[in-house]
């Protein structure tokens, strides 16, 4: 099985960096992409169920719907269609969970805003390996790249 790159989906302006770079990344080394997107927790309130649950549709189809659309981009990027993932809960823990299920998800690719890094970052440079659960490499990439500089380093 060729080896993933797996890129977590959010709305930061940085992310299409960590898209882009993972992509052509992939398509150079014959790997392939993996993009997670990850929806909060529910709540927990039985009171409130009827909401709860429409909310719940919602949130999974917004994510579905950007998944979708970011799916294209990567796929005409890496030559492959990318996996879609889903998971609810912190986004620290949907990632160690795909990790311990896909072996061969061998890069975690993120991208860094300019001035400070976002949660993920943060969290990977206080915790090391410990943040994913097993020895990953993890790819910072600065979220203002253009794109011939993707090109060039990946």
């Amino acid at each position: 099985m060729p080896r993933k790159f797996l890129v977590v989906v959010d709305d930061s302006p940085e992310f299409e960096a960590a898209l882009r770079y993972a992509s052509r990344r992939a398509r150079s080394t014959g790997g392939h992409v993996v993009m997670l997107r990850v929806i909060p927790p529910a709540a927990s309130d039985a009171h409130w169920a009827g909401v709860r649950d429409e909310i719940e549709r919602q949130t999974r189809a917004e994510a579905e719907a950007s998944l979708n659309r970011w799916a294209g981009e990567a796929s005409e990027r890496s030559g492959a269609m990318p996996e879609l993932l889903i998971e609810r809960g912190d986004a620290q823990g949907c990632i160690r969970k795909v990790v311990g299920a896909d072996a061969d998800i061998k890069i975690l690719v993120l991208a860094a805003g300019a001035g400070s890094p976002g949660p993920l970052v943060a969290a990977i440079v206080k915790q090391g390996a410990a943040f994913t659960g097993r020895k990953l490499p993890v790819t910072i990439v600065p979220g203002e790249l253009t794109e011939k500089d993707i090109e060039d380093l990946a």
